[in-house]
């Protein structure tokens, strides 16, 4: 009796939460939001929501309500601006999605199929709660926008890997994963695991972009680069996720046999060797994570005291098997620079360890971003920082005059100090600006102290008169002028402009262009096999364009072969042809001037009359390419655009027009609005909004399936400055010779140069390989 009562009390529960959400989705009114009357227009409603979006934009409204103002404002105009949801809505009171029983039961096995095919869970995921408020509190500090997700997270994943959950509402499916998302959550986040949420229903732009096109889906990123995750969702399968996500020479498993060879690499890698020594047979994810943190400064080894072959070590470092140790190598290979053992090692204590020994004591300096962390540019007199640089010839062996200076920087206690080498023969401008022109420096070591004053290369310098051998006079020397200057510091008297220095161990061109070719390889490999044909559309096209254009020449080619040998008249025949002086017909003038010349492209103008049978009725199948330009631009751009396009007009889908951004400049900023890609977003409503310049843009429209490709040409500020005034030109072109040169300026040709690469642009259309920018309903042309 007590269970039946309690499952009563479970159902009522349910009703009573469903209802709830029911009559807070009938309360919102997508007039009341953005001000408007039921009978407003298109443009008024537009108007409304550009006004509400600028003032409730959370970057620029602190206001702690302005996030769920704008997503409001944002779903309303979402309704109002098609015309089909808005009809739903003025007739049944919502937008359409949930009208009749029939089609909520559809979408229903729908979503519960296609959560099948992506996601295994075993019977405790049926057991979840239904307090959506909880639920999204738990999300609500991981939320990702777009301009967040570009400014911070990807720069961020080239130091730790982030893992990223795109849901939406009314996902009965995301419920059902929130119980292991939460504790992968915790967990990871301690060991220094980035994580995100993106809302599909607020944040559709970016889920675009992310290439996440169902919910709930799990992906990670690094190195900028996107990996879906495919498996079952439990705790295990996450993390192992994650680990996958690292590359897999972070940390090199260490032995008696190669301890020696890997501490020794310092001299060729030019960083500190970390060890840790640790009882499992596994590396710990949290070691893997430091090592990808700081993969630029140390190299990382794990020794695993378990195993037979590591007792020559932990017997010569004195180690602790039984607590984990991390030891930190630099010069010496003999003696740890720096050791801590603790029994839970912490992500903190890691890092903070780690961050005071990131150096070597005297570094090479290898490139110029290096020279600037170890000698960094003076900010004011309490923070001077001052170089003691070797420059030295580089050997196979340490030679006796950079032991002697590692010493010295060994024995080194001021903090504003620090020793730096270079070797010569490979900085070889840095090392001739710092010497004096004298042969007495010829072959040998040198060590001058520098300041740097600015980040273009100025410094000011001390050179040591005489060459650095190592001897204790030298030591002797080196160390009065180091005191003399903690109470002169105009003791650097002469003053220099160092040249960049070159990054010595960058790779080659060839090995780069191989890491990048095989990691196109392994994502087009994974997206084959993972059935993300969506994301592949575009490589499988351009394969199969490929592979027509080759079959397709070499049946012609054979063709064309044919035919020259049937049509070539025997040597006999056309001999007589010589004798009795009858010759091939040649075209005259007239006849040639019945052939239509290269170049003609017509060229009509979008304007309100002709713009609904050119784009809002347009035939399936149909784009057309339209020019914006503007008076003073128009005969110049309108000339190279038939110029690109010449060769496109074969086909009878395309159509041709250009767009006045004098008279339609509104209409062209709405569509520009759906084009935004992931660079840094500028303010569009700032003080220069209507002084863009947009003349050269192309876009082709799709007017039946309402969507667009982009073009953006490639201007400078010379080429603004240099942009000219010419006249108009009808709309129907002709490029031939025997109209002549168009009236311009010397500003035509950089404002021909706007459209360069259009013909390009023209075959990736073709392709069927642009992004492509979808709009609600095609705005009215004023």
């Amino acid at each position: 009796m007590e269970v039946r009562k309690l499952s009563i009390s479970w159902q009522f529960l349910i009703v009573l939460v469903l209802i709830l959400q029911i009559l807070s989705a009938l309360d919102f009114d997508p007039y009341r939001v953005l001000g408007v009357s039921r009978t407003a227009s298109q443009a008024d409603i537009k108007k409304a929501y550009k006004k509400l979006a600028r003032e409730w934009h959370p970057d620029k409204n602190k206001d702690p309500g302005a996030e769920d103002k704008f997503i409001q404002i944002s779903k309303a105009y979402e309704i109002l601006s098609n015309e089909e949801k808005r009809s739903n809505y003025d007739q049944y009171g919502d937008a359409g999605e949930n009208q009749g029983y029939q089609k909520q039961q559809q979408q229903r096995e729908y979503r519960f199929r296609h959560f099948h095919e992506n996601f295994y869970f075993d019977e405790s995921f049926f057991h979840f709660p239904f307090n959506s408020e909880r639920r999204d509190s738990i999300d609500e500090k991981y939320l990702l926008h777009f301009s967040h997700y570009v400014n911070e997270v990807v720069p961020d994943s080239f130091k730790k890997p982030y893992l990223i959950k795109i849901t939406s509402d009314w996902c009965f499916s995301c419920i059902h994963i929130e119980p292991v998302w939460k504790e992968v959550v915790q967990e990871l986040e301690e060991l220094g695991v980035g994580i995100g949420v993106v809302h599909a229903g607020y944040e559709r732009r970016l889920a675009h972009h992310l290439g996440a096109h169902s919910t709930p889906s799990i992906l990670g990123i690094i190195n900028g680069k996107i990996s879906f995750f495919h498996n079952a969702v439990v705790r295990e399968n996450l993390r192992q996720f994650v680990e996958s996500l690292l590359p897999g020479n972070l940390v090199e498993k260490v032995t008696n046999k190669n301890y020696v060879r890997f501490l020794s690499g310092w001299q060729q890698e030019n960083k500190p060797h970390v060890l840790l020594f640790d009882q499992t047979p596994i590396v710990p994810l949290l070691y893997k994570l430091t090592a990808f943190a700081y993969k630029d400064y140390l190299s990382f080894g794990y020794v695993y005291v378990g195993l037979r072959g590591t007792e020559e070590m932990t017997r010569r470092y004195n180690i602790n098997v039984y607590t984990p140790t991390l030891l930190i190598f630099k010069e010496h290979i003999n003696k740890p620079a720096d050791v801590i053992q603790a029994r839970g090692m912490k992500k903190q204590i890691i890092d903070d360890f780690i961050a005071q020994n990131k150096y070597l004591l005297a570094a090479r300096l290898t490139s110029q971003k290096l020279f600037h962390e170890l000698c960094p540019v003076k900010r004011s007199h309490r923070q001077r920082k001052y170089c003691v640089v070797l420059l030295t010839a580089e050997t196979a062996k340490l030679s006796k005059p950079f032991e002697a200076f590692l010493s010295f920087a060994l024995a080194n206690t001021q903090d504003t100090v620090r020793f730096v080498h270079v070797y010569s023969n490979r900085q070889q401008e840095f090392a001739d600006t710092l010497l004096p022109d004298s042969e007495a420096f010829q072959g040998k070591s040198a060590v001058s102290i520098l300041e740097r004053r600015n980040t273009a290369g100025r410094v000011v310098y001390k050179t040591l008169e005489d060459p650095w051998t190592g001897s204790e006079s030298d030591k002797f020397i080196l160390l009065g002028y180091l005191d003399q200057l903690r109470k002169d510091p105009a003791l650097l008297s002469s003053e220099a402009v160092l040249p960049d220095l070159t990054d010595e161990l960058a790779p080659v061109f060839l090995l780069r262009w191989f890491y990048s070719a095989s990691d196109y390889i392994s994502d087009c490999w994974d997206s084959i096999f993972h059935n993300n044909w969506r994301e592949m559309m575009p490589l499988l096209s351009l394969i199969f364009s490929a592979l027509f254009i080759l079959f397709g020449t070499v049946i012609v080619q054979a063709f064309s072969d044919s035919n020259d040998e049937r049509e070539s008249s025997p040597p006999g025949k056309e001999e007589a042809q010589e004798k009795t002086g009858k010759t091939e017909p040649s075209f005259t003038k007239e006849n040639s001037s019945k052939i239509p010349k290269k170049g003609f492209v017509e060229v009509t103008e979008l304007t309100d009359v002709t713009y609904t049978s050119n784009l809002v009725r347009l035939r399936p199948g149909h784009m057309n390419v339209v020019l914006i330009l503007s008076n003073s631009t128009k005969t110049s751009l309108l000339q190279k655009f038939a110029l690109e396009v010449y060769t496109f007009t074969g086909s009878s889908c395309l159509h041709f027009s250009f767009l006045s951004l004098d008279k339609h400049r509104e209409w062209l900023e709405y569509l520009l609005e759906f084009a935004q890609d992931a660079a840094p977003i500028p303010n569009q409503y700032d003080k220069h909004f209507m002084e863009r310049d947009y003349t050269g843009y192309v876009l082709a429209l799709n007017g039946h399936k309402k969507y667009f490709c982009l073009f953006k040409p490639q201007k400078t500020v010379e080429e603004e400055e240099a942009m000219g005034s010419c006249s108009d030109l009808d709309s129907s072109l002709h490029l031939g010779e025997s109209r002549g040169k168009p009236s311009c300026g010397l500003g035509s040709r950089p404002i021909k140069g706007k459209l360069s690469k259009l013909s390009l642009w023209m075959e990736r259309l073709l392709e069927g390989s642009l992004q492509r920018f979808y709009i609600p309903s095609w705005p009215e042309l004023d």
